[in-house]
């Protein structure tokens, strides 16, 4: 059961701001960045409570007044939506507990079995997620898009950045499943697609050493799926780990310098959340608590055919606004998982 504990917050602070003030604190910069990140998310949590606490006392006073004239309590609707709104906001970030949370992340997606329905529904998922990101105010920057032979696409890979973004995103990852009449089939026939979703976080300064004899690097001409995504150039850069198999691409930049840049950058955080999750399933295995794999898991399923339902299958959220989901509203799922993941009921 996560809390929050206020009286714990303010010690962490009093207890940060004399660790930064002691001599000699500023001599390890990797300590103290550390530190002063630790101290500004804890500063950022105790304003946002102590703005919550403002607006409700306000609200509240606000109650009696319109009580004691006699008048409608409606209009203070707008003000206590935007209250629950915070209030809301606030309770996820105490369920963001997680080391890398806080960062920015990757998320890339890859059409699975189906064909050219699989890549439909990956680019319908690509658009739901850029949508999503543009309602939460977050700047997301398309890396590389395979288009598809048809239609659709076969992957893409999104930088994302914004406060908790790789928190927010982190249960998106998996395999999602479509099932709908295929527009692809002149039968009209029912057809269920997959495509999966990765996120991992950007970590700074990965320790991290690659040999280049494990790299296969390959630059190549971009070509944009519709003409919308991204530039078209001869700079795109395709890297392959040939240890691991992962493969990564960027063709966002004109420089081909800055492709592969980006690209190392890319498969760095890949291989890092991999030999961290590695780590993790070794721990489970040996505690006795090894699960399925969760990229091999489908995690959710949208049906639009024969009737309509997003239905997640780890948390028993759904609704039947299919609509509303593919054009970006995930904030229900979103909240279901990490209310599940915390074990905290909704």
């Amino acid at each position: 059961m996560i809390a929050f504990d206020l009286e714990r917050l303010k010690g962490e602070i009093a207890e940060l701001e004399r660790e930064m003030a002691t001599p000699g604190f500023w001599e390890d910069r990797a300590k103290a960045k550390e530190a002063s990140q630790r101290l500004e998310e804890a500063r950022e949590r105790l304003q946002s409570y102590q703005e919550l606490r403002e607006g409700l006392e306000e609200l509240e006073l606000l109650q009696e007044l319109l009580l004691e004239e006699g008048k409608d309590l409606a209009e203070l609707e707008p003000q206590a939506l935007a209250l629950a709104r915070r209030l809301k906001d606030l309770e996820l970030r105490i369920f963001l507990q997680g080391e890398f949370d806080p960062n920015d992340c990757y998320l890339s997606l890859n059409a699975g079995a189906g064909g050219t329905d699989a890549q439909d529904w990956a680019e319908m998922l690509l658009r739901m997620y850029l949508r999503f990101l543009e309602r939460r105010g977050y700047r997301a920057q398309l890396l590389e898009v395979s288009p598809g032979e048809e239609a659709g696409i076969k992957s893409a890979t999104v930088d994302v950045r914004g406060e908790y973004a790789y928190g927010y995103l982190k249960g998106e990852r998996g395999v999602h499943r479509l099932v709908r009449i295929s527009p692809f089939d002149a039968a009209h026939r029912r057809h269920t697609s997959f495509a999966s979703v990765n996120v991992v976080p950007q970590v700074e300064d990965v320790a991290l050493e690659l040999d280049e004899k494990d790299l296969r690097i390959e630059t190549y001409r971009a070509s944009s799926a519709g003409g919308q995504h991204v530039n078209v150039t001869d700079s795109a850069v395709r890297i392959t780990h040939l240890p691991t198999g992962i493969t990564v691409q960027c063709q966002n930049e004109r420089s081909q310098h800055q492709n592969k840049e980006t690209a190392l950058k890319v498969l760095k955080a890949r291989l890092y959340e991999l030999s961290r999750r590695e780590r993790e399933e070794e721990l489970r295995r040996l505690q006795g608590e090894l699960k399925q794999i969760e990229w091999g898991s489908q995690i959710r399923s949208y049906v639009l055919h024969p009737y309509k339902l997003v239905k997640d299958h780890r948390t028993g959220v759904e609704t039947g606004n299919v609509e509303a989901v593919l054009d970006g509203e995930l904030e229900e799922f979103i909240e279901g998982y990490l209310h599940s993941s915390s074990g905290v009921r909704a």
